[in-house]
Order: structure tokens, then sequence, then C-alpha cells
């Protein structure tokens, strides 16, 4: 998989790329991911990429040209399966809409700011738009760097266990049931007796029952589902 972030600030999304399993799957050559600075596109020499809006109101919007050279000529190297778009208003990014993108092959991921970019970018571009929740940051880098965490996990080879990503919460619409390790009792707190039995099924039967009845609790809208 090959990954292509457009940026205005490749320093700030670089560092998540560079720890754990992230960066395991880099070396591995699983997966390759590539920064792109926008403002080498820039209109000028001041590294101009944003204007003000038309009709007025506040807050700059990112320009259509710096945008378009650097798609185009990232599409003239190769064919993308996608190119998202990081936004607060637009989908909310799930576990499902995770699965179906690891499954890609070349992906560009837009990092929006300021107010955004220029509507026909998302007109003439983009083919997919991801929101990571309802809330606004400062820009769209955090939310990639979220993306990219998300579908890099999911590759085979990336984690340890292939079984592990699997078996996380939303795979299957629950929230993963609870989990202990060792000691067997700490502070009078005992790990629940039918984990120590060796009884696979049966355990396989109470994860079941504890991941709907705290997906019940917590998440009751994913049980709507």
């Amino acid at each position: 998989m090959r990954l292509d972030i457009i940026t205005v600030s490749p320093d700030l999304i670089k560092s998540p790329f560079e720890y754990s399993i992230i960066k395991r799957a880099i070396d591995k050559n699983l997966v390759e991911v590539h920064f792109h600075d926008l403002r080498t596109y820039a209109l000028n020499n001041y590294g101009k990429i944003d204007d003000y809006q038309f009709g007025g109101g506040a807050g700059m919007v990112l320009m259509i040209e710096p945008i378009d050279q650097c798609i185009s000529k990232l599409k003239s190297e190769r064919d993308y399966d996608e190119i998202i778009y990081m936004t607060p208003d637009a989908p909310t990014l799930n576990q499902q809409t995770a699965n179906t993108l690891s499954l890609k092959e070349n992906m560009i991921i837009l990092c929006g700011h300021y107010k955004g970019v220029d509507q026909r970018v998302r007109d003439l571009f983009i083919t997919k738009e991801i929101s990571i929740g309802d809330f606004v940051l400062s820009g769209g880098e955090l939310g990639a760097a979220v993306l990219c965490d998300t579908i890099i996990r999911l590759i085979p080879g990336v984690l340890g266990n292939e079984t592990s990503a699997l078996t996380d919460s939303f795979q299957d619409h629950l929230l993963s049931p609870p989990v202990y390790t060792r000691p067997s009792e700490y502070k009078k707190l005992k790990v629940p007796e039918i984990l120590l039995s060796g009884n696979f099924p049966k355990i396989e039967e109470w994860r079941n029952e504890q991941a709907y009845e705290h997906t019940k609790k917590i998440r009751p809208d994913l049980l709507e589902d």
C-alpha cells in the first residue's frame, strides 16, 4: 500500500509514523507513506497557498491551484484508488470504512486547514471525505494520522497476531469484552473464573455475552444498527 499525504504542516504529522506498529509496517515494506508539503506548489515566493473567502467572512481558504498541481503530479506517476479529504463536515470514520480502505493499493489523503479548501477541489478531485468526529481541529493532519493508523494495522503482516485486529471493538458492531492478565488476584479483585478454566468454547461464549452487555451499556446505538 502507498499513502501520499498532502499537508500544510508536514512536520506536524510525521511523528506518528516514526514509532511503534506503523513504523514497523513501514520498515517491513508493507506500506509506503510519503508527505507532500503544499507550500512546494505555492503561487509565489512567499508561499501563498490560501486566500480570503469570496463573499466575506472570517478565516482563510486553501486555494485550488496548489492542490491541483500537487494532485495532478501524483496522478501522473501512478493510479490512485481513492483521493480522501479530511474534514469535519463529512461522514465519520468507522471500522467498516477502515476495513474497506485497508484493501486499497494507492491513496492520496488531503489535509484540510484554516476554513477548508476551495469547494472546487472537492468537486473535481475528491473521491471520499472523512471526519474523525463531531469537532473541529486546527487542521486535518491529526485526523489523517488517525485514519492511517486504523488502516495500516489491518494490513496482513503488520500485527504480530493476524487475528488480533479481527477481535477489536467495532469489527462485529460490538465493543470488546473486558480483558485480564496476571496476577489472577489483585487488591481482592479476582479474574473471572471462566477465563482460568481452559474451557475455550465457554470462554468464547462468556466474551460474547460480555461484549454485548458492555455495548448495551456504553454504546447502545451500535446495537440499533
